[in-house]
């Protein structure tokens, strides 16, 4: 009995320490899994050269797209300062229609403006436009701007009021024009949506060119200038940015010139068997 007893009572307790060892190993394992946090899963995220450049030639074509512009319109408010500090009057600087004096204002006219209420309302729009067309037209952006500058100013000169014509606001309305029918007329998407951009920002700007809608203002360099812009939008069609053409649809267009032959030589055939 006694050494039943022991035994039992001994292997109760071998039994119990070893489970309890076993128990506490295992827990302390479990424990020492479950209290480590995973370690956070680490992505790098590294830029190709090939996107970085790409960014760093936007960034400079922008840039260098608002030269041009930011040089006009910096001359512009450089005569309105001297014109006032040292109470000047340079409105005789503008267009005269049909008489010699007025000559001068053909390349002078959009630097003179009547105050600066006036020249500020031509400064944005200009820089804005002007800045639109040297990025996304910068093949042809020093033709149209030249020309639209030269035609509205002689259209002015040819058929505007007895008056003096001031104000950079006849360009405004070629370039503004320009842009819009320049990107209908190419039906390029991204040309499209600077059209309709224009649209949203300056499509008040067409009240403009009707007579009597505004008073003191030269009503005929709006419109004049609008329709320079038609005219350079259609005569400039061919040139400057175009939709792309990619390698499938070059295929596509192999194809179906294949297949028009294939047709047109199998009708051919039928003529010939049938005349036989």
């Amino acid at each position: 009995m006694r050494d039943g007893e022991m035994r039992r009572k001994g292997d109760g307790e071998k039994g119990r320490k070893g489970d309890g060892e076993k128990g506490r190993k295992g827990e302390g394992g479990n424990g020492r899994t479950k209290n480590q946090q995973p370690e956070p899963a680490t992505t790098t995220m590294t830029s190709s050269p090939e996107i970085l450049n790409e960014v760093a030639f936007y960034r400079k074509k922008m840039l260098l797209s608002m030269i041009i512009p930011g040089f006009l319109v910096l001359i512009m408010w450089l005569v309105m300062i001297v014109e006032v500090l040292f109470e000047l009057d340079f409105t005789t600087l503008g267009i005269w229609p049909l008489s010699l004096k007025g000559i001068p204002g053909i390349v002078t006219s959009p630097f003179i403006h009547s105050g600066f209420r006036h020249l500020f309302n031509n400064s944005l729009p200009l820089f804005f436009l002007a800045t639109a067309l040297f990025y996304f037209y910068s093949e042809i952006a020093f033709k149209v701007t030249a020309w639209t500058w030269l035609i509205t100013g002689i259209s002015v000169w040819l058929a505007g009021r007895s008056a003096w014509h001031i104000g950079a606001s006849g360009l405004v309305y070629g370039l503004a024009s320009f842009l819009f029918f320049s990107g209908i007329i190419r039906k390029y998407f991204r040309l499209i949506a600077l059209s309709l951009l224009i649209v949203f920002l300056y499509g008040s700007m067409v009240w403009g060119i009707f007579p009597g809608i505004y008073v003191n203002v030269s009503w005929e360099a709006h419109m004049l200038g609008f329709i320079s812009g038609i005219i350079l939008a259609i005569y400039y069609r061919n040139e400057g940015p175009m939709e792309p053409v990619y390698d499938w649809m070059e295929e596509d267009t192999l194809e179906e010139a294949e297949e028009d032959n294939d047709v047109k030589e199998g009708e051919a055939m039928d003529e010939e068997k049938e005349k036989g």
